[in-house]
């Protein structure tokens, strides 16, 4: 299907030699994919389903030994360099059929903005995905990212994501909920708290805030088959598990993986802000930052749920049996996250 007339382009020059030209809609698998933050962890989850299929994975990673131990099992090809750093990008690009854009921070660090980490690399990945002839392009944004939103974290994912609609390459787009697996940053967290506060677990806002908790695998997925339709092309998907939760009915259910208890106790938001605000100050790697406590007065779920809808991929349950990975956290090594660089 043609789709010559649905291009815009962004401030860096036209594309029109993709509209005169017309290349197939569908990744080449000859070529290989690159996959930005492919440490990390949808990053592992992909690359896992990649080569698994068959497609030649090639892994931009920034440190080696973590990548050899998450992803050295692989067939994958590594990359070491910086996703914000524009000559890394392109020759990382070089050959490539595609690339899986997942490279992004949810918490801001010093030397690590929001700014430069998840809107500016994303510019700087178009420019050189178009010097490097690559015009499949697959960009993990967010559930309700958005350019305007007051969210600092979902607004630098809301400029990104409409940098990439922008950009004239042959796009897809993937706004998750929550997503959750061994080596995720949500659902780990509330396991380590948990171990840190032994008899009474605080929820704030009572826990009422509503999830809706998607897999890593099944992002993964995700990715793979947006890669193998051509219909995904300029298409953009909102991406959720199986039944939206309450932060409430998310802990119950870690405490049963967990095999343990606690008393949950309904803090305001506003209560906590302060404590939030001092474990900023005082600790390397706080658990919870003052910008990632207003995103629990979000609602982060999906009205169309693509997952199933349209990719008719079976949600796995976030339940008690897909959880079992909470259990090797331990008081010791919850303690000695606070403590960690990330």
């Amino acid at each position: 299907m043609a789709r010559g007339g649905s291009y815009s382009y962004g401030s860096e020059g036209p594309a029109t030699a993709v509209a005169e030209q017309p290349q197939p809609l569908s990744a080449d698998k000859k070529k290989p994919v690159l996959v930005t933050g492919a440490a990390g962890m949808v990053g592992i989850h992909t690359c896992r389903e990649l080569s698994k299929k068959g497609w030649q994975v090639r892994a931009l990673i920034r440190d080696p030994a973590k990548a050899v131990m998450a992803l050295g099992q692989l067939p994958v090809e590594f990359r070491v360099g910086d996703v914000r750093d524009a000559t890394t990008l392109r020759s990382s690009l070089s050959g490539c059929g595609a690339v899986i854009h997942l490279a992004a921070i949810a918490i801001e660090k010093k030397g690590e903005s929001y700014r430069e980490s998840n809107t500016a690399a994303t510019e700087r990945l178009i420019s050189a995905a178009r010097t490097e002839n690559v015009q499949r392009v697959i960009f993990m944004s967010q559930n309700g990212a958005d350019s305007r939103s007051p969210f600092p974290f979902l607004r630098s994912k809301g400029v990104a994501q409409d940098s990439i609609k922008t950009s004239g390459l042959k796009w897809t787009v993937l706004r998750p909920s929550v997503i959750f697996g061994p080596e995720d940053q949500f659902v780990n967290v509330l396991g380590r708290l948990i171990m840190l506060t032994p008899k009474v677990f605080p929820l704030p806002g009572g826990g009422s805030a509503r999830f809706q908790p998607i897999a890593a695998d099944d992002v993964a997925r995700v990715v793979r088959l947006s890669l193998e339709k051509k219909e995904t092309v300029q298409q953009s998907y909102d991406l959720g598990g199986a039944v939206p939760l309450t932060l409430r009915q998310m802990t119950e259910r870690i405490l049963v993986a967990m095999g343990t208890h606690r008393t949950l106790v309904a803090i305001p938001v506003k209560a906590l802000r302060p404590l939030v605000a001092m474990a900023q100050r005082l600790l390397p790697n706080p658990p919870v930052t003052p910008s990632l406590l207003d995103l629990l007065s979000l609602d982060n779920t999906v009205a169309n749920n693509a997952l199933t809808d349209y990719f008719r991929v079976v949600p796995i349950p976030f339940a008690a049996d897909e959880l079992q990975y909470l259990r090797r956290i331990t008081v010791k090594n919850a303690l000695r996250s606070l403590f960690e660089g990330r």
